[in-house]
């Protein structure tokens, strides 16, 4: 038998992160002579003849004794017809069991009475269930509801709650026989950002460290949060394999490893999904938080919807995304500049960051340089890009002139700067020409392309204004960058 301090203990843990809330005062209407009232949950429930099995594993447990505590619980009691359908590697498994009681029991009063049409209940497992309508907890039904006792309440219901796997858990459990399984488990070694190093050393180990360290957690959504609810499209080999290849001539890096690596990213973190859609509520197109659009082809699910504790998996045969929706379009904000040259305070004092209406009346933001003679010539303004393919990019600019006068500038993509802190044209990436920025004009203007033959961050975009002395034919403006990846 599990000591009751090792009970105690796993009760401490979880009460120290859940707020106990009543749902209603379900004793407020009850006569005072329920002879229910005068017992414990640990009696009720040990006195119910329909409740007997599972009282017995509540005794093998030790969570007899916390159920005749002075504190208030929900409990949902599988009948004894129920507890018959347990597995006996739960059963026999002093660990298992445990874990399958706690997930029957909650430190909160839930009555049947309630207005709440769906709502997602913390168990002493640290799983979440959800409670739906007045008689649907988890897959199971209530048969028999609102048990009071004096600590507490209990509900009958007619299916053992075992604990499902999360998502994450199920990913670990499969890594052995899935492709795209195995390589979003090796992000907890691999890193995609430098940000993901830092949080491999500080990490402590535990069952929560994958949140933390793994790249594909810490990036795209952590699968292995209880509390949230995911859709994990889980392709086959073959799709998987053909997704990646897909996407390996726009994810070049300076080693083929690196190569694979960030395809198989790329690839990977457009099939998670912030919800956990039902085969009902599947629609034939969804956007990931990347803006990528996936078509969702049903005919393509293998099997039934494998559904776990925070979410839902479908294994699929095939996940055909086009190159149009993979790579995107890059557009960089005028008014979200990194740095300027010349630095000085006195420079500072002529950008502007500006709140307009163009002729439409819609609202846009850019940034405006007014440049003074005092500051001389070559002042520039500086962006980055990240994540960028290995592939041309057509360029485009959208740059407002609210002057009386035509002035040029110039973009620089991988800006290569000398010592004196201008502008290297000759080593840059591209040093794009001047080009003249009319009065007034809201359109968007093609400014040329260039290659880029490594995957990865552009670390200096500079716009560039005049080289001139001359107030007013030296000045900058910039609503946004846009550059379109080609495709191959």
């Amino acid at each position: 038998m599990i000591s009751l301090k090792l009970i105690y203990k796993i009760l401490f843990v979880s009460i120290l992160t859940i707020a106990l809330v009543s749902c209603s005062d379900p004793w407020s209407d009850r006569e005072t002579n329920d002879e229910n009232l005068k017992l414990t949950l640990k009696e009720a429930i040990l006195n119910n003849p329909e409740t007997s099995k599972f009282a017995e594993a509540l005794v093998k447990t030790g969570y007899d004794k916390v159920l005749a505590s002075s504190l208030t619980y929900t409990v949902f009691v599988p009948t004894n017809d129920a507890m018959d359908q347990v597995p006996v590697s739960i059963l026999n498994n002093t660990d298992n069991l445990v874990l399958f009681v706690s997930n029957h029991i909650t430190p909160a009063i839930y009555s049947t009475v309630r207005d709440k049409a769906s709502e997602k209940i913390i168990m002493y497992s640290n799983k979440y269930l959800t409670f739906s309508g007045t008689n649907t907890i988890g897959d199971a039904t209530i048969t028999t509801p609102d048990q009071y006792a004096k600590n507490g309440v209990f509900h009958i219901v007619n299916k053992p709650l075992t604990p499902k796997l999360n998502i994450w858990q199920y990913v670990n459990a499969v890594s052995s026989s899935s492709a795209m399984s195995k390589y979003m488990v090796s992000l907890t070694e691999l890193n995609i950002y430098k940000a993901d190093s830092i949080a491999k050393l500080v990490t402590a180990p535990g069952v929560y460290a994958d949140s933390l360290s793994n790249s594909y957690l810490r990036n795209v959504y952590n699968l292995n949060n209880e509390k949230n609810s995911y859709t994990l499209f889980l392709m086959d080999d073959g799709s998987y394999t053909t997704e990646v290849d897909k996407l390996k001539p726009y994810l070049i890096k300076n080693n083929a490893a690196r190569s694979d690596t960030y395809a198989s990213y790329f690839t990977v973190r457009d099939m998670a999904f912030p919800k956990a859609y039902l085969p009902n509520e599947l629609p034939n197109e969804l956007t990931t938080r990347f803006g990528v659009k996936i078509p969702i082809d049903k005919t393509q699910i293998i099997g039934s919807p494998i559904v776990l504790s925070n979410g839902i998996i479908y294994r699929m045969k095939k996940m055909d995304v086009t190159l149009e929706n993979r790579l995107l379009t890059k557009i960089i904000e005028g008014e979200n500049n990194t740095s300027y040259f010349p630095s000085t305070s006195g420079n500072r004092a002529t950008i502007f960051y500006r709140d307009r209406k163009d002729p439409a009346n819609i609202l846009y933001n850019d940034i405006a340089q007014y440049h003074r003679v005092t500051e001389g010539p070559n002042f520039f303004i500086n962006y980055t890009a990240s994540d960028m393919y290995s592939t041309k990019y057509k360029v485009y600019w959208r740059a407002i002139n609210e002057q009386s006068n035509v002035f040029q500038q110039r973009l620089v993509v991988g800006s290569v700067f000398k010592a004196d802190g201008t502008i290297d044209l000759t080593t840059s990436l591209m040093a794009f020409p001047y080009m003249g920025i009319d009065v007034k004009k809201y359109d968007e203007v093609y400014i040329g392309e260039f290659p880029l033959a490594q995957a990865g961050d552009i670390n200096t975009i500079s716009l560039v204004a005049a080289a001139t002395t001359t107030i007013g034919n030296n000045s900058l403006t910039l609503d946004y960058l846009k550059f379109v990846p080609v495709i191959k």
